[in-house]
């Protein structure tokens, strides 16, 4: 296995790096403390094509493969920025790409591959149902040639900031199904034209994370807006998250390297009792632990990428890549904050926004107790614990 990245992918590491290099601290901390979008980084990303990555060439994409979008994500983390605001450009359009009608796919992948259209919001979760997903309430009764929603999201991100929303509704009550997966179906919804049918109502949360909770009110949604076959939505977007795990595994990474680097300059130039503090083991050994744990888990990350990237099934790969990643970066964080001691606190070094960044993988996407109980069900086939 070559573990060396190409000339292809170091240019364009490079290249992300080179954007980000545009956009400081100062600019982080002021969308920061404002909770604003960062509209002018997601625009510049757009422009220069990163957010299509992952979509085909012969729809405008890059034609790539979810390894390089890793490093994209990646890089832009280590480079200080977050690529949160974005990354789901990447990964819901693959809803379309893989399961979407050809008159879908060519309807919607060349706008959101140029720029013109943002399939950036993912309705799925609820407040009853949580991470059951296959509790979901919100219904779509189809009515002549349209459906026709009602019900609710929670912690839906990046709504305001989309012009499409990819939704997960059920077409068929949860009681009159044999399989609780069935009855799901995936529609995507034009918020354009939504208006009113659609009640927002914003979540402020300890990161700066656009998300928020939505209430629909008979919106009403093409049946040519239906992704696959009605009932088997839930499988489409299982599909899905296999890269969404991958992806914000990376941005952990990211975080977790710039937590690294960051501590490990202070602690060489900061002296305090007429020694560099690096010299204290107390403080050089926790970095140092965080960086073999954020080696070892952009293995487990690359792995994933490539099972996917082959078309395999890599779902133990990208969960333990998410799992591993989060822990890393948390570990990192905290020695950062250590080592940074009071001055981690000030908001002009960077370190606390980052590390209330860091908290969230823990819980979400997905919650890492469901990603053990995931690995301990389904890959060592022990009982089931829920």
């Amino acid at each position: 296995m070559d573990l060396q990245l190409t000339e292809d992918q170091v240019a364009i590491r490079d290249g992300v790096a080179e954007l980000c290099a545009r956009f400081p601290e100062e600019y982080w901390q002021r969308v920061d403390a404002k909770h604003e979008y960062p509209e002018e980084f997601v625009d510049a990303l757009s422009r220069a094509g990163w957010l299509s990555i992952l979509i085909p060439e012969e729809y405008g994409g890059g034609g790539l493969g979810m390894t390089e979008a890793a490093l994209v994500l990646e890089t832009i983390n280590r480079s200080g920025g977050t690529g949160i605001p974005a990354h789901a450009q990447m990964y819901t359009m693959g809803t379309i790409l893989r399961h979407g009608s050809q008159e879908q796919k060519e309807r919607f992948l060349p706008e959101i591959a140029g720029g013109s259209l943002r399939l950036q919001a993912f309705g799925v979760t609820e407040p009853d149902a949580g991470t059951d997903t296959t509790r979901i309430r919100t219904s779509a009764v189809r009515d002549g040639d349209h459906y026709v929603v009602n019900g609710g999201k929670i912690f839906t991100s990046r709504f305001q900031h989309s012009d499409l929303m990819l939704l997960l509704v059920r077409t068929t009550k949860y009681e009159d199904v044999q399989k609780k997966t069935d009855g799901i179906s995936a529609l995507l919804v034009d918020l354009r034209e939504a208006g009113d049918q659609i009640k927002v109502r914003p979540i402020e949360t300890m990161p700066n994370h656009e998300t928020n909770q939505l209430f629909f009110d008979d919106l009403v949604v093409p049946v040519g807006n239906l992704i696959g076959e009605e009932g088997k939505g839930f499988r489409y977007i299982l599909s899905g998250m296999n890269a969404e795990r991958i992806l914000v595994a990376s941005e952990n990474l990211g975080d977790g390297f710039w937590f690294v680097e960051k501590a490990s300059a202070y602690a060489t130039q900061r002296e305090v009792f007429g020694r560099p503090i690096g010299k204290n083991q107390g403080i050089q050994f926790p970095i140092a632990q965080a960086y073999a744990q954020l080696e070892a888990a952009g293995l487990m990350r690359w792995k994933a990428a490539a099972m996917f990237d082959a078309g395999q099934q890599a779902g133990m790969e990208a969960n333990a890549a998410k799992l591993l990643a989060s822990q890393a970066t948390w570990a990192a964080a905290n020695a950062a904050m250590d080592t940074f001691g009071g001055y981690g606190m000030a908001v002009e070094y960077g370190i606390e926004r980052k590390f209330r960044e860091a908290r969230l993988p823990i819980v979400a996407p997905v919650s890492n107790n469901l990603v053990l109980a995931y690995i301990g069900q389904n890959v060592l086939g022990m009982p089931k614990s829920y």
